[in-house]
């Protein structure tokens, strides 16, 4: 019995000597034989991120037809921003979603964290370094606990994560007292919802991100070759790269317009833009390249499979939560200075979104499917509805109905494309 993987190179790992014998040692697989590989995965069920990609696009056109401001660099700029809390926590879920678990208690958890870092901070307290330290290690504890009771005890992680979530809501009520919210966030906490990079920053970023994307390209393409893993063709590489960068160019440029009034200039890319990047970036090869991100894929697509192939199970699935809560301590991070303040509701509600911006990036909720740029593309999803529906002057009731109503098309698309891979495997 072998696990199910989702993770392109943990599966064609799995599947080498089948490779070899079809295409030969490190023989290239051509540009034909990449797209047709591509469509018979996308036929069978394996659609990854399409219809989120698809689901974006067509909002993009609604609400740019519908408000005159919605593609305008100053909203652009701020749907950033919105969008950092639920990126990161989105990611931050990823790590037990894959493993078909759940952490309903990644909000609170942050929500304390940060209750914490700003006490610390407070007038003649700790450098904020230092406090930001204490909160990460707050988030790890927290995740150790709830690992340990899932992947020890074994206790569903839905039934300890709730009473997780109900319980770190007393602790944030200690915490906070009776103060009821904490004002005063250190500047350069602040500087991260506020502040953008300098004009040539953001052609700095963008030579940055290519250079190691290349990079990285270049050594899985090293990596294949050593072990006899067949190689998609350099041309798809240089495809991929060159689509990135076209992007990019068109990104920095657009934010690096002036979006100021006629007395304050305002240019450049969000601060929280390279932050997010970068973390996304070091996850995905931690999740693709990685002994543990291949564990992961394993035990989620078949705990069984893993477990006799000499997977050590229990602590993977332990580490996973702990990923996961000091993780959603940098949502946290973003939320506290979008908001300026730190308050007793911290992190309540936001989880779920959390949770839905995984799924509706095409993360699977049964495990072993998904990859962090799902979270990322769903997270934006869930973003422009509430952007765009408050653009449009319209309540809050309908910004939540429309989100509930993407989470349950998606959890349908990911059932059905389950249904569909299985009865053609």
């Amino acid at each position: 019995m072998s696990a199910e993987i989702e993770n392109p190179i943990a599966r064609e790992a799995a599947e080498r000597g089948q490779a070899e014998s079809l295409l030969g040692k490190g023989i290239e697989q051509g540009v034909g034989d990449h797209l047709r590989a591509y469509v018979k995965r996308v036929a069978g069920g394996e659609m990854g991120a399409l219809p989120a990609i698809g689901g974006l696009v067509v909002l993009f056109l609604v609400f740019w037809f519908s408000h005159d401001a919605f593609l305008s660099e100053r909203n652009m700029a701020n749907l950033l921003t919105q969008a950092a809390p639920l990126v990161m926590l989105g990611m931050a879920l990823v790590f037990v979603l894959l493993l078909g678990e759940i952490d309903l208690s990644a909000g609170v958890t942050f929500g304390v964290a940060m209750a914490v870092f700003v006490r610390l901070t407070q007038p003649d307290g700790m450098a904020w370094p230092l406090a930001l330290l204490v909160a990460l290690g707050i988030g790890l504890a927290i995740g150790a606990f709830i690992g340990f009771f899932v992947a020890k005890v074994g206790i569903p992680s839905f039934v300890v994560s709730l009473g997780m979530f109900l319980g770190l809501q007393g602790v944030l009520l200690v915490i906070i007292g009776d103060a009821g919210a904490y004002r005063l966030i250190p500047e350069p906490i602040k500087a991260l919802n506020t502040q953008n990079l300098p004009v040539w920053g953001g052609w700095l970023m963008l030579a940055i991100i290519l250079g190691l994307l290349a990079g990285v390209a270049l050594w899985d393409r090293a990596r294949r070759a050593k072990v006899g893993a067949p190689n998609p063709s350099i041309t798809i590489m240089l495809v991929k790269l060159g689509a990135i960068a076209v992007l990019g160019v068109l990104a920095v440029w657009f934010f690096n317009q002036d979006r100021g009034s006629a007395a304050i200039s305002i240019q450049g890319v969000p601060i929280v833009a390279p932050i997010v990047i970068g973390i996304a970036m070091i996850g995905t090869f931690l999740l693709d390249r990685s002994r543990y991100g291949r564990y992961l894929y394993a035990i989620g697509g078949n705990k069984e499979a893993a477990r006799r192939a000499g997977i050590n199970v229990t602590m993977v699935r332990w580490g996973a939560f702990m990923v996961c809560s000091t993780l959603a301590v940098s949502a946290g991070v973003f939320y506290v200075s979008r908001v300026g303040s730190a308050d007793a509701g911290m992190g309540r509600e936001i989880v779920l979104s959390g949770v839905a911006a995984a799924v509706v990036g095409g993360v699977s909720l049964f495990g072993g499917r998904g990859r962090l740029v799902h979270a990322v593309i769903g997270a934006l999803v869930i973003a422009t509805i509430q952007n765009g529906l408050g653009l449009l002057g319209l309540p809050a009731g309908a910004t939540l109905a429309v989100s509930g109503g993407v989470l349950i098309l998606a959890a349908t698309v990911d059932a059905l494309a389950r249904r569909r891979a299985g009865s053609g495997g």
